[in-house]
């Protein structure tokens, strides 16, 4: 009689489970063993089914006001999930102020813009470009029916939101298509997008000799050397000095002054974009951005939050070898930038040596792979 009570309980759980997509739907992280796991939001776990919903609707022109524009629009796969315009363009024409930064390993982010330090949930950032009227990007402020009926309609999404969310389908259709379950399932897809076979990757810990060259290895030594100070601020795994992840015990955050501007002589930045001092208040805070991730950097021109660079050559020649693009300025070196800002002297081989290093770390599979591609593409037919 035991026994039977038993297999009852243990089947009911099993069918709970089935049901409700629970527990034996655990998501299996693609993650080379040298990475730790990303950190999850309690209220979203990760699913293969949110994580396939959410690729449709990150590819899905249907999420704006005229249908024309999409997560992809400013996030392409082929640039590293960048455009490669200096700023971003909205479905009015609006242009923003900075340029759209890259999601390569965005689950590793404890800060997801250049330059809020309070925007720190990819579920929350979701809501920015679909409903955000400063600028306006997807316009969709006020017709969240309109996306929702639109999404209602599509026998693709009727059955993949039900696979994402079976207890949010018994709720009926105002739970199941909500700004809940967008948000949630778009950051799914984002968290899914990792890069870590690079040659950088393969040669350091896969143990493949051959994938860097001898300028590229050169210009890994450069980086990592006292001279340029490069990996005070682009170290570690994912290249940037903002990290979160399972095996931290707190996240860890970086904004920098670089120099880029001094408008004023006393370090000021165009007052369109002076950086967490917006939304700090704080004078020290001028002209402080993130550090972007240098993983797949060479896809991702141009470069600095506002575009303002156009190359790798240009960023170290022209602004961290001379402390700073504003030293070149009428103004000159600017008085606030970091104090790891001191320029370098390099000869144009070495340029060439830590460019080739810049390059080494871009990821041919990750800006391939089918598993982040458009869902909604036609496939070529021989």
């Amino acid at each position: 009689m035991k026994a039977r009570g038993v297999y009852y309980w243990l089947a009911v759980v099993v069918g709970w489970c089935l049901l409700t997509g629970s527990a034996l739907d655990r998501y299996r992280w693609q993650l080379p063993a040298w990475v730790p796991i990303p950190t999850v939001p309690a209220d979203n776990p990760m699913s293969e089914a949110k994580v396939e919903l959410g690729r449709h609707l990150f590819y899905d022109k249907r999420l704006s006001a005229d249908q024309s524009m999409s997560c992809a629009t400013c996030h392409q796969q082929d640039k590293a999930f960048t455009d490669g315009l200096a700023v971003t363009e909205g479905v009015t024409g609006q242009k923003g102020a900075r340029s759209a930064m890259a999601l390569a390993n965005v689950a590793y982010l404890p800060v997801l813009t250049w330059s809020n330090p309070n925007l720190t949930a990819l579920e929350v950032q979701a809501l920015v470009p679909l409903f955000g009227e400063h600028p306006v990007e997807m316009g969709m402020a006020g017709r969240e029916k309109e996306m929702f009926t639109r999404l209602q309609a599509d026998p693709i999404y009727q059955r993949l939101f039900a696979q994402a969310y079976p207890a949010e389908a018994r709720q009926g259709l105002d739970v199941l298509y909500s700004l809940a379950t967008v948000t949630r399932a778009i950051a799914s897809f984002e968290r899914s997008l990792f890069s870590f076979d690079s040659p950088y990757d393969r040669y350091t810990y896969g143990g493949q000799k051959n994938a860097m060259s001898a300028s590229a290895l050169r210009g890994e030594a450069l980086f990592f050397s006292e001279k340029m100070e490069c990996y005070h601020c682009h170290g570690g795994f994912n290249f940037t000095d903002n990290i979160q992840h399972s095996k931290l015990p707190f996240a860890e955050k970086g904004f920098h002054n670089t120099g880029l501007y001094n408008v004023d002589g006393k370090g000021a930045y165009p007052k369109a974009n002076p950086g967490i001092r917006e939304l700090t208040g704080d004078a020290d805070d001028e002209g402080k951005f993130r550090t972007p991730s240098l993983r797949n950097v060479a896809l991702t021109a141009p470069y600095m939050h506002d575009g303002s660079i156009p190359t790798l050559t240009a960023v170290i020649r022209d602004h961290y070898a001379v402390a700073g693009h504003a030293a070149s300025s009428a103004k000159g070196v600017s008085p606030m930038r970091s104090s790891l800002i001191a320029g370098f002297e390099l000869t144009n081989q070495e340029v060439s040596d830590v460019v080739a290093f810049l390059n080494s770390l871009t990821d041919e599979s990750f800006v391939r792979n089918p598993k982040h591609a458009d869902p909604w593409l036609k496939p070529i037919r021989h």
